[in-house]
């Protein structure tokens, strides 16, 4: 036979509640018989001290018929209901189905494992209490975030509650302290390779970005000859360009200037021949009419002169004209320029004039200045004086 849940309380319950003896309360509870002594004397002299009691009846160890049938008969011990006593026996050998008041501590149990031993993971908890992991994270979060569903959780030992067997819990915890020794060693592998990864990402990052700083001042260089290089042919080209530009324009001035000279030319061999064949012509008639001939040559010769004194005055006046237009241009220019220097004078006078005013203004206000000063200076010498003479009068009083 298996002990009852929390033994101790219900030891302390069978003591208050029952004509129990000492032994026989001992042996269904599975403790010492002094121990029990021991406990109803503490519960005597400071009650308020002692152990809440717990009924194995309300939990369903123990019924009323059996109390009162170890209370008639003295040497008999108690036994626990068949249901209790055949659930704990087969839960010892196959670990599967639970009594009822197991099933009622378990919460308490898991509670117990967490607070007392942290190091043992969810699941080796799940391996000895046949129980779910939602239901563990339920307890932790509802123990940790005082949720008032958990208020009166307290935590008991699963040990004396039967759930399993110390070996049972040291070999969960080993196994616990295997696996988190085993998951930090990947970690730290896991952080060196990263460390490693991340330090092998960061020189090639730095490669790379002291390659392309290269390669772009190689470009910026490269750019920059080329720029100079484009300007450089840029301005040879301008200039070959306004010296070709010149020589054309030399060139295209010579050959207008000669095709001029071969025109003038031209006309003046033109102009000689026809005087030839009209001379020749003369000639054959003049012995016909010699008189005629040599009159009308004299005509000629006086028209001739005549037009020659008329161009002649004609350039006179248009030499005469711009002369004058010159003087004209001149003298206005003069009068101009005397016009300026006028408003300039003027202008400059008006300057001085305004300065003087201003100057004028400021020696005024500066005089005004002083003679306040000095007239306040004088009312304060005036003042003191007579506070003095008041001061001496009421002195002789």
């Amino acid at each position: 036979m298996t002990a009852p849940l929390m033994p101790k309380a219900t030891a302390v319950w069978l003591i208050d509640n029952t004509c129990l003896t000492f032994r026989q309360i001992a042996n269904f509870c599975e403790i010492h018989e002094l121990e029990i002594q021991t406990i109803a004397d503490a519960a005597e002299k400071t009650p308020a001290a002692s152990i809440q009691g717990r009924s194995p009846v309300d939990t369903g160890i123990l019924s009323w018929e059996e109390i009162h049938r170890c209370e008639k008969d003295p040497s008999a011990d108690l036994v626990q209901n068949k249901l209790e006593n055949d659930v704990r026996e087969h839960n010892a050998k196959a670990k599967k189905v639970l009594s009822p008041t197991q099933r009622a501590e378990k919460p308490a149990a898991i509670l117990w494992i967490m607070t007392n031993y942290p190091e043992v993971t969810d699941k080796e908890i799940q391996r000895l209490l046949q129980t779910t992991e939602s239901t563990i994270k339920k307890i932790r979060d509802g123990v940790k975030e005082k949720d008032p569903a958990y208020a009166e959780l307290r935590p008991h030992n699963a040990i004396h509650l039967g759930f399993f067997s110390e070996r049972d819990l040291e070999a969960a915890r080993e196994a616990s302290l295997k696996k988190t020794a085993e998951k930090k060693a990947s970690a730290k592998k896991k952080k060196a390779t990263k460390s490693k990864k991340t330090t092998a990402k960061k020189a090639t990052v730095k490669k790379a970005t002291v390659k392309k700083t290269a390669a772009k001042a190689k470009a910026a260089t490269k750019a920059k000859a080329a720029t100079k290089k484009t300007t450089t042919k840029a301005t040879t080209a301008k200039k070959t360009t306004a010296k070709k530009a010149t020589v054309k324009k030399a060139a295209v001035k010579k050959t207008a200037a000669k095709a001029k000279a071969a025109t003038k030319a031209k006309a003046a061999t033109k102009k000689t021949a026809t005087k030839a064949a009209t001379a020749k012509k003369t000639t054959t008639k003049a012995a016909t009419a010699k008189k005629a001939t040599a009159k009308k040559a004299a005509v000629k010769k006086t028209a001739a002169k005549a037009k020659a004194a008329t161009k002649a005055k004609a350039a006179t006046k248009k030499t005469t004209t711009k002369a004058t237009t010159a003087q004209k241009t001149t003298a206005k220019k003069a009068t101009a320029k005397k016009a300026t220097v006028k408003k300039t004078a003027a202008k400059a006078k008006a300057a001085t004039k305004a300065k003087a005013a201003t100057q004028k203004t400021t020696t005024k206000a500066a005089t005004a200045q002083k003679t306040t000063a000095k007239k306040a200076t004088v009312k304060k010498t005036t003042a003191k004086a007579k506070k003095t003479v008041a001061k001496k009068a009421t002195a002789k009083k």
